[in-house]
């Protein structure tokens, strides 16, 4: 993957090396609670916020002292570098496309921390992954998940140069919920869940979620007719994170079998299919998943 042409973009909050101090729910019972999600097929981000609350409301809680000592703007170490570049990279393609419809982007902002930060989602810990929180429109990465790619999940050759093209994978999945917020589908959607018993919501998630893959798949389209920044192995490194991460892969790795039911992102073909369909077709038209009859 090429940065050298791809805009960088100053909408970065860096809080890495940044300390929370402050009470609150300790990593083993994070741990608890993220099994319990698992197996329950809860969003342990859902139970995890719920803890935190619970916990802020026992007594005093001591503030993060984060505003002090964030700064905003292209952070000037390689990783900063290169999430600036794809975050930019993103401003640039989804701005277009939104152009041809005559709407306007409206860019989020990405938050870079190490270990645990605040959003406007709750407590947010690195063990829970990168995520999109709707109500601050901030995207929150624990860049420490691009080493788990390679090691943990085994989702791209380690120490190759492909492998940053699954980290800018990662990051245009979570600027696809962007898109999807600002195109008015997550409220639907979190109002249609309400509706919905467990297995019913968890099928919505997945569309929802192979929708984010497709719409990263579109932004490599753009973005490669525009700066023709993917090299040879990249595209496979994507489709390889993409299996890695699928639902029915993590639990047969975590508990040894698969519950369907318990899906909330789709299994590694789908995963993969959906990214193929925005990266072949290049638009959001190839990105119907909520109407699509099989994923």
């Amino acid at each position: 993957m090429r940065l050298d042409e791809l805009p960088k973009s100053a909408r970065i909050e860096d809080r890495r090396g940044v300390t929370v101090a402050r009470g609150g729910i300790g990593v083993g019972t994070i741990v608890v609670l993220g099994l319990i999600g698992w197996a329950l097929g809860i969003d342990p981000r859902l139970l995890i916020g719920g803890a935190e609350m619970m916990s802020r409301s026992g007594g005093p809680q001591q503030q993060a002292d984060a505003g002090s000592t964030t700064s905003s703007g292209s952070p000037s170490d390689t990783m900063g570098q290169f999430v600036a570049a794809v975050l930019g990279s993103t401003e640039t393609v989804w701005t277009d496309i939104f152009a041809q419809a005559g709407r306007t982007y409206k860019p989020p902002t990405l938050v870079m921390f190490s270990g645990a930060t605040q959003s406007g989602c709750g407590f947010a810990k690195s063990a829970m992954g990168p995520f999109y929180c709707p109500n601050d429109e901030k995207i929150y990465l624990d860049t420490s998940f691009f080493r788990e790619i390679e090691t943990r999940f085994q989702g791209c050759d380690a120490g190759s140069s492909s492998c940053q093209f699954s980290q800018a994978y990662v990051i245009a999945h979570e600027i696809g919920h962007h898109v999807q917020n600002l195109l008015g589908l997550l409220p639907k959607v979190q109002e249609a869940k309400r509706a919905m018993d467990k297995a019913e919501a968890n099928s919505l998630q997945v569309r929802v979620e192979l929708q984010a893959d497709c719409f990263a798949g579109v932004w490599a389209n753009r973005g490669h007719a525009k700066w023709d920044f993917i090299e040879p192995g990249d595209v496979d490194a994507a489709l390889q994170t993409a299996s890695a991460i699928g639902d029915d892969r993590l639990q047969r790795q975590s508990q040894g079998y698969v519950v369907p039911d318990a899906f909330t992102h789709g299994t590694s073909q789908q995963r993969k299919h959906w990214f193929l369909s925005g990266f072949n077709q290049g638009k959001i038209s190839a990105c119907d998943t909520m109407s699509a009859g099989a994923l």
